[in-house]
């Protein structure tokens, strides 16, 4: 790995020359520059990790100020790089000046080899830990993952096919009802990838306004526009070496979408108020709940954006379509909530039971998950009933479309033996008939015990 690349600002070149030959036998890369305004070039075009900063030019050989001037830009610049002035014409007057316009150390010249390399290695230690910091305050960090192992078929046939991916860096998209759990599924891949050890950056894309989109995804520096009042660290940069998560991915503003589609396709961005180009390294997983066919065909979202988006998409089933996991997950958030709120666990009685199996969950596993939380809270009895579910008897507009009664009479007793793994007993008690009006259904439907 290589080391930091110092600038040696310095109008002599021999000091220059003698500068780099301590500093490159020590590892480190280093750039020349004869004044601060070619210095300034070199800020603009090239990763600088630290400046060995002269005070004194050939306009004023004493007095600092073209020093003073320098650093008083780089302050404004916000470029967050470290400096260290040094000059033979040392006073504490102006080591003060420098200090209060951003210099971290000052020396003197001519310079104590060791003293020169403690210096530098001290600032460079102290920016690392700034930034990570800066990180740290600004980063989300993920939920702790629960060991909920699925039943249903659906989800275990997903869940084998992104334990086939999961270790790859691929792009990945999911789709799916709203309150499915793709942002948990999001988090299960990051920590079975090879980035697991980074960060979990999770983004709501559509709680992002337009005007603000390159700042939150790519950073800002101060000045960079009227309310920037310091530095911000971006999305991509904070989730670098790690999986970023943009959640509903499908309501990103038209006009901003090539920006993303050119990180996806360089690798590179730039910092709102800074011309230096940076690279990214992430794993990026998508979701959204959006018809894309539509999107793209009324011109709402780039067909190329969607297909660097999807390298991998997996469409995460509804909690309807996930029979043999409302009761097990319902007992999973009752367990839950209860340690949360530190009260004793309770079981479902029979009647919620069926009661859950038979709601129609518009909102998916966030509903059920809210749902089991409150009555875990409000119950007063020594088990679960139904009147603490406080469940909507009235299915939601859409979710019954027009069939005859032979239909849904197929439709439900296939539901319930699906949901009871073919226990055609449970089945009976789950609709509410005697085993023996299900025996004669199902003669009636012999296709149906397939």
């Amino acid at each position: 790995m290589s080391k930091a690349c110092i600038l040696v600002v310095d109008d002599r070149p021999d000091i220059r020359l003698s500068a780099s030959f301590v500093l490159e036998d020590n590892g480190y890369q280093v750039l020349e520059a004869e004044s601060p305004y070619q210095a300034k070039e070199l800020i603009e075009n090239a990763k600088v990790d630290l400046i060995l900063l002269d005070m004194n030019y050939s306009l004023d050989t004493t007095s600092g100020d073209e020093g003073l001037e320098f650093l008083s830009w780089l302050a404004k610049a916000a470029a967050n790089i470290p400096a260290v002035a040094m000059t033979a014409w040392s006073n504490v007057e102006l080591a003060v000046k420098a200090m209060q316009l951003g210099a971290g150390d000052f020396i003197e010249k001519p310079w104590k080899n060791q003293r020169l390399l403690q210096v530098i290695e001290h600032q460079l230690t102290l920016t690392g830990l700034k930034v990570q910091n800066q990180k740290l305050r600004q980063r989300l960090e993920p939920e702790e993952n629960d060991d909920y192992v699925w039943r249903s078929p659906c989800m275990q046939e997903l869940m084998r096919q992104i334990e086939s991916v999961a270790q790859t860096d691929v792009t990945i998209l999911l789709t799916g009802d709203n309150g499915t759990g793709k942002s948990q599924l999001a988090k299960y891949i990051h920590q079975r990838s090879g980035m697991h050890a980074g960060p979990f950056i999770s983004v709501n894309m559509g709680a992002i306004s337009e005007n603000l989109f390159e700042s939150e995804m790519f950073g800002h520096t101060k000045g960079a526009f009227t309310d920037a009042k310091s530095n911000r660290i971006g999305r991509f940069e904070l989730a670098k070496d790690g999986t970023l998560f943009l959640d509903e991915i499908a309501n990103i503003p038209l006009s901003q979408q090539a920006k993303l589609l050119r990180v996806l396709e360089s690798g590179e961005y730039e910092v709102l108020g800074s011309s230096r180009t940076q690279q990214t390294n992430i794993r990026l997983i998508s979701a959204s709940n959006g018809d894309f066919s539509k999107l793209i065909a009324n011109e709402q979202f780039r067909e190329d954006l969607f297909y660097r988006l999807n390298t991998l998409e997996f469409r995460v089933p509804s909690l309807r379509e996930r029979q043999q996991d409302i009761i097990p997950l319902a007992q999973h958030f009752v367990k839950t909530a209860a340690a949360k709120y530190h009260k004793d666990t309770l079981d479902i009685s029979p009647d919620a039971q069926q009661a859950l199996m038979a709601y129609h969950w518009p909102g998916n596993i966030r509903e059920l998950s809210h749902l089991m939380e409150r009555a875990v809270l409000l119950s007063r009895h020594s088990e679960l009933q139904v009147s603490d579910l406080h469940l909507n008897a009235q299915p939601a507009a859409g979710n019954l479309p027009m069939m005859t009664l032979e239909q849904a009479e197929r439709k439900l007793i296939k539901q319930a033996l699906a949901a009871t793994g073919g226990h055609v007993a449970k089945a009976a008690d789950l609709l509410g008939l005697t085993k023996s009006s299900m025996y004669r259904r199902l003669e009636k439907y012999p296709d149906l015990q397939d």
